[in-house]
């Protein structure tokens, strides 16, 4: 009986296999096929709708809608030129201009195949970039004429300011899709691509970098822009698993130590010289820069006389002061950053072999007064540093005064030729090292980490 009903078992099967072999083998090789496509799909969907993908990035920091980081804003859109790392000014939306003899009239000549986000062809209608002290006049669609009241060298690197439309519809490759703001700084803001092959973008803004690395480690954001060191809590991010992590040099940002040259002490001017003697040569934040300017800048050149370090040569210099020779020892409150306490505690250790003692003190903003403050700031895309150094501006910090300088910075804004205001800046530079209101330290070290 056994051998019966497995026989008839077998038969059955048999004579539903020859009966229905056809459609079996079709759907078979449906099924294979339908399988293969679905694979592929899974992996073209993410590319081919973005909104499939979203990326959510921290960063540190507080910005308005026109202050933003310089890695949105130029995503959003681009300006007339464009500056290269060097210095050098490049086409942008213009596709070439002109400088009059009087270097006061300057002459843009537009791209006529660009279009904003929404589709809108570029006109000179739509540049409006609202300078004080310049009259604009727009003969056509295509061209744009600035005049200015005075000389101004850096103007052409200030036309790379990107171009918007109203609500902020620029010519680049990504719209704001969606804002949050706390009163006017911005929380979050969320970038939709032109291209459906790019991904959603959305930005959060932490206040410190702890806060923006514990974002991460919660799974608030998926990736963390531009921190300054990996640790966190008592261990290091790096440890982490399925993390990628990315070490770059940031060129674009320069961490300096400040000198109060009102201070008692600090606006003597051997004081300062003999503590530039004393700073390491070396810091495990980034790499060391000497001067006011990125390397390969294009004014930025070698110089013989850096200050390396050289301790008994300090301790000379400042055995001639007159603060020293008023005191055995020197005392100082050093401000530091947060993300630059080590480099201040490296520092501090220098500055004890010479009998200069300082008191380590954190802040989180540059101090209404301070004896040395130990920041940053982000060269200008031109070398004119006016802002900075010249004894009328607000922003000179360190109370700095020094005719030579002022009237150097001053010709170099002025200056239109290339050749003359590199020898201006060189100038610059050797004058300003000699009398130094600040010591640059280091271009930092900067890190991207996201998830794999």
């Amino acid at each position: 009986m056994i051998i019966i009903r497995r026989r008839l078992i077998f038969w059955l099967i048999k004579a539903y296999i020859k009966k229905w072999s056809r459609l079996i083998l079709a759907f078979f090789f449906l099924g294979l096929i339908a399988f293969f496509a679905l694979r592929v799909t899974i992996q073209i969907l993410p590319s081919a709708f973005s909104f499939l993908q979203k990326e959510t990035i921290g960063m540190t920091g507080s910005y308005t809608i026109n202050n933003l980081p310089s890695t949105i804003f130029y995503k959003l859109s681009y300006g007339l030129t464009s500056v290269s790392q060097d210095g050098s000014i490049k086409p942008g939306a213009a596709a070439s201009w002109k400088i009059d003899g009087s270097g006061k009239i300057y002459t843009f000549f537009l791209k006529r195949d660009i279009q904003f986000a929404d589709g809108t062809p570029l006109t000179s209608r739509y540049i409006n970039y609202g300078f004080s002290d310049v009259s604009v006049t727009k003969p056509d669609d295509y061209t744009i004429i600035f005049k200015l009241k005075d000389n101004y060298a850096p103007f052409l690197a200030t036309v790379s300011r990107p171009i918007f439309k109203k609500k902020f519809i620029g010519l680049g490759s990504y719209r704001i899709k969606y804002i949050k703001l706390n009163g006017e700084f911005v929380v979050e803001i969320e970038l939709a691509p032109i291209s459906p092959q790019d991904a959603v973008l959305r930005y959060h803004f932490f206040p410190t970098e702890d806060a923006v690395k514990t974002a991460f480690v919660l799974g608030e954001v998926s990736r963390i822009y531009g921190i300054h060191d990996l640790n966190f809590k008592d261990t290091s991010i790096e440890k982490f698993k399925n993390i990628k992590l990315e070490k770059t040099l940031n060129n674009n940002q320069l961490v300096t130590l400040f000198f109060n040259t009102k201070d008692q002490v600090l606006s003597e001017k051997k004081v300062r010289e003999a503590l530039s003697y004393a700073i390491p040569d070396t810091f495990l934040g980034g790499t060391r820069n000497f001067g006011p300017y990125p390397p390969n800048f294009w004014v930025t050149y070698d110089r013989a006389d850096f200050r390396f370090e050289d301790l008994s040569h300090a301790r000379n210099i400042l055995s001639q002061s007159q603060s020293a020779s008023s005191s055995s020892n020197i005392h100082f409150t050093l401000k530091t950053l947060p993300q630059y306490k080590d480099t201040a505690q490296a520092i501090s250790q220098n500055f004890k072999k010479i009998n200069v003692y300082t008191k380590i003190e954190v802040v989180d903003s540059i101090p209404s007064t301070f004896q040395f403050f130990l920041g940053d700031f982000s060269p200008s895309k031109d070398p004119d540093q006016y802002m900075l150094w010249h004894s009328s501006q607000p922003n000179n910090i360190t109370g700095y005064s020094n005719l030579r300088i002022d009237k150097l910075l001053e010709d170099g804004r002025k200056t239109i030729d290339r050749n003359e205001r590199k020898k201006i800046y060189a100038d610059f530079q050797k004058y300003f090292f000699d009398d130094p209101p600040a010591i640059f330290l280091y271009s930092p070290y900067i890190y991207d980490v996201a998830r794999n």
